[in-house]
């Protein structure tokens, strides 16, 4: 997937300016997309320039003008031909797991700290998940939401995000107590298995 395809996508939710379509990716985008300001800054020009977006100046009073990006009707055809193709296989790409894949010959209580802050990060991002859930659903039960909304697509995103994240907990909490064993049994102590 390219970042063309993510921020066609992230304009389906309405006009916005960069600066929102950066909000937009850090909250709701990035639990399976992640750019930089600078990355969607050069992509919007690049989609403007082909003309899958517009582009129209917003004039400001005490501050810049800015610019707000607005899907074409080329832009919904290229999603459209975009979801028809099939994506190719996700490959993960995590250096926390080559460091505990060498643990054994490296520095075990430093990985063992990754893997904790790897976890806090995972209750963060489950928080805000579910911050940004609860705004979706508006006080609506899930299946109420799920027949009424107009669009689905960012729901069913945000829950993948929730549970990647909800694995990275599991994981983590099977990798800590994997290792506290294994610590324990080296300095001759006796701990329960988890």
């Amino acid at each position: 997937m390219s970042l063309k395809h993510a921020v066609l996508a992230a304009l389906l939710e309405g006009e916005a300016s960069g600066y929102d379509l950066a909000k937009i990716f850090d909250v709701s985008v990035a639990n399976f997309w992640a750019a930089t300001p600078q990355q969607l800054y050069r992509e919007l020009e690049r989609l403007a320039e082909a003309g899958l977006i517009t582009a129209r100046v917003v004039e400001q009073e005490r501050r810049p003008n800015k610019r707000m990006f607005s899907l074409t009707e080329s832009g919904r055809r290229d999603l459209h031909v975009y979801t028809s193709a099939p994506p190719r296989p996700s490959a993960i790409r995590d250096e926390l797991m080559v460091q505990v894949q060498s643990c054994d010959e490296g520095d075990t209580e430093a990985v063992r700290g990754f893997v904790a802050r790897r976890m806090e990060t995972a209750r963060t991002k489950l928080a805000r998940y579910d911050r940004l859930r609860e705004r979706m659903l508006d006080g609506r039960d899930e299946e109420t939401y799920l027949v009424e909304a107009e669009r689905i697509g960012p729901y069913l995103t945000l829950m993948r995000g929730r549970f990647f994240e909800e694995e990275n907990l599991r994981w983590g909490e099977r990798a800590l107590a994997v290792l506290d064993r294994r610590a324990a049994a080296r300095d001759g102590v006796a701990t329960p298995a988890r």
